[in-house]
């Protein structure tokens, strides 16, 4: 086995990631492309404001809850509502608009089967009408809808808060673990020069 084969794959796999990141920063809206929206037409001065894009752990925290809470809170114009509610919360706005993609065109399903299945636990609803018995469409879908409409709300809450706790929590031990590795790191004693 050659010496030089791990560093390779290291390499690679860092590149894969390097481009991953990049395809995730090219997807993501920018400052100015927000600030020229339509809908955010009102805000757009205040979208410009460094604070909510800078990595700052507070504002992160509050961007990822945010960002859960309008993925699950509404199906359509998430990243607008959480840009809104970004300026005034004072959150980050490119960490709440990527939360908003945990529910997207592929996930969206699953997240209301899910959704619905919590909301029928709680309600203690009964088994949905089956549409074979003469029921009429809307009847079967209000069988789903109150359910799912719960279920969607404790997704959005309770994920927000979770997101929040999580975020914070990562934070603070990212920044333990640097200063641990800080404190432990052996120093180089300087030599004095020969002379």
């Amino acid at each position: 086995m050659n010496a030089d084969q791990p560093l390779t794959s290291a390499r690679s796999s860092n590149g894969r990631l390097a481009g991953l990141i990049n395809r995730l920063r090219s997807a993501l809206p920018c400052r100015e492309s927000l600030a020229a929206h339509p809908w955010l037409k009102p805000v757009a001065h205040r979208l410009l404001d460094r604070q909510l894009w800078r990595a700052q752990h507070e504002a992160v925290a509050r961007g990822v809850a945010i960002g859960i809470f309008w993925a699950f809170a509404v199906p359509v114009a998430q990243f607008a509502l959480a840009t809104l509610n970004c300026v005034w919360w004072r959150a980050n706005i490119p960490v709440a608009a990527g939360m908003t993609l945990v529910t997207n065109p592929f996930t969206i399903g699953f997240w209301l089967w899910l959704a619905y299945r919590l909301g029928s636990l709680v309600l203690d609803a009964p088994a949905p009408v089956p549409l074979a018995d003469g029921a009429g469409m809307l009847a079967w879908l209000g069988s789903f809808g109150a359910p799912t409409i719960l279920g969607m709300g404790i997704f959005a809450f309770g994920g927000a808060l979770t997101g929040y706790l999580v975020a914070k929590l990562a934070w603070r031990m990212r920044v333990g673990f640097k200063r641990w590795r800080r404190q432990n790191t052996p120093r180089t004693a300087a030599t004095p020069p020969a002379g």
